[in-house]
């Protein structure tokens, strides 16, 4: 297999990706961009090299590849894979060549305190620089990314759900491919925010991770989902499944609240938005990163809970002030803790979820691709599919690489 071409999307610049060659994987992480210079070497027995079926173009890529991160040029993008494994390492015990699997997001060793521990966002071993990795992500130990026609990924055993049956995996596929990252991340952003049977929920932000988590909120017996945005195409996206919808251009979202609920309160409320949020009502054109974790803290009731599945960074170069360059807002917390409020933040650990979820898909309880916008694209259209997901577009774009999905 080792000889066989490989081609994927890299990140060449601000606004600027592209498809080109790359090197078919093998069972060693090598040197190149964003590679941590201790992972150089490292050897990956307990690994399997996937033909990649699907894999999604993410809002997590869309802040690097808007600069606003410290990704090196060159880096392979794609943390949302969905494969068949061509090939094992000689460390596979209960995996096989042809297996279809849904990859989380997040790398984990499944060996370390975190890991034994449930905390597969924070794994101890797979990133030398601090805990918690992802494949194709700045700062993330260098994993290589899957937005390719082949991919590595390690501790396979450990990391890979093999759905049960193929044809009837491959003819839910594009629901499937939303298990390696946005619906265990929306639904996290919900379970940990308290959303339950009776709760009234807000999500602040209509993007994928958004409509995911108002998906969520439905699946977990939420009354009353609202979703706050500024995209009107975005909002008509949430609309369209039975959610309620607050245009933030108007105004905090309180007022808006009040007129669906009869109270300005919620029971949960998740971020769904994270660094790049914007103000509200005149100030919505202007970035202002902590607008979204303040006005949760207003909407959220006293001893209520907020899900922040949102991504916030440690460096932000194209930030508004040297501050938030850093990661540090201006975030009311004296707010926060006179109503008590609990806060849950970091990767979604997917593996505490994907296999229930999973289920939910494969019977028919839940239409996540249809909720979020699934788009397939080719490989070839990625630039595209990156260019008009930064314009606002209500759709989440997968990438066909192989051509192995119906269209």
């Amino acid at each position: 297999m080792a000889g066989n071409g490989n081609r994927g999307v890299r990140y060449m610049g601000p606004g600027k990706v592209e498809v080109a060659d790359l090197d078919y994987p093998d069972f060693e992480l090598h040197d190149g961009p964003g590679v941590n210079p201790a992972n150089v070497g490292r050897k990956v027995p307990h690994g399997v090299i996937l033909r990649t079926v699907a894999t999604n173009i993410c809002g997590s890529d869309q802040h690097m590849v808007r600069g606003r991160t410290t990704a090196p040029e060159g880096l392979v993008l794609g943390h949302e894979i969905t494969g068949e494994i061509v090939e094992k390492g000689p460390d596979v015990e209960f995996l096989e060549v042809g297996d279809l699997v849904s990859v989380p997001f997040n790398i984990s060793c499944g060996r370390c305190r975190n890991c034994k521990e449930g905390k597969t966002g924070v794994c101890l071993n797979v990133n030398p620089d601090r805990p918690g990795s992802a494949y194709g992500y700045v700062d993330m130990g260098g994993w290589v990314g899957g937005q390719a026609e082949s991919v590595l990924v390690p501790y396979a055993d450990w990391n890979c759900l093999k759905f049960p049956d193929r044809d009837q995996a491959m003819a839910k596929i594009q629901d499937l491919a939303m298990l390696s990252d946005i619906f265990p991340t929306g639904y996290h952003g919900c379970y940990t925010a308290g959303v339950t049977t009776g709760s009234t929920v807000y999500i602040a932000g209509a993007g994928p991770v958004g409509l995911a988590a108002a998906t969520s909120a439905f699946l977990l017996g939420a009354a009353v989902v609202i979703v706050g945005d500024l995209n009107q195409e975005r909002l008509a996206q949430a609309r369209s499944f039975g959610c309620e919808t607050v245009d933030v251009t108007q105004g905090h979202p309180r007022d808006q609240i009040e007129q669906i609920l009869g109270e300005p309160e919620v029971d949960a409320g998740v971020d769904a938005v994270g660094f790049e949020a914007h103000g509200q009502g005149a100030e919505a054109q202007q970035e202002l990163p902590a607008t979204v974790l303040n006005s949760l803290m207003e909407i959220v009731r006293a001893g209520g809970a907020l899900g922040i599945p949102g991504l916030y960074v440690t460096g932000d170069p194209g930030a508004a002030d040297d501050a938030a360059k850093v990661g540090s807002l201006s975030i009311r917390l004296g707010l926060g803790w006179a109503k008590s409020h609990a806060f849950f933040t970091g990767q979604c650990p997917v593996m505490r979820y994907n296999r229930q979820l999973m289920m939910a898909i494969l019977h028919d309880r839940v239409q996540i691709a249809k909720n979020v916008g699934a788009t397939v694209i080719s490989l070839d259209d990625a630039p595209r599919g990156y260019a008009e997901f930064d314009q606002g577009a209500a759709r989440k774009y997968i990438l066909n690489p192989n051509n192995l999905i119906p269209t």
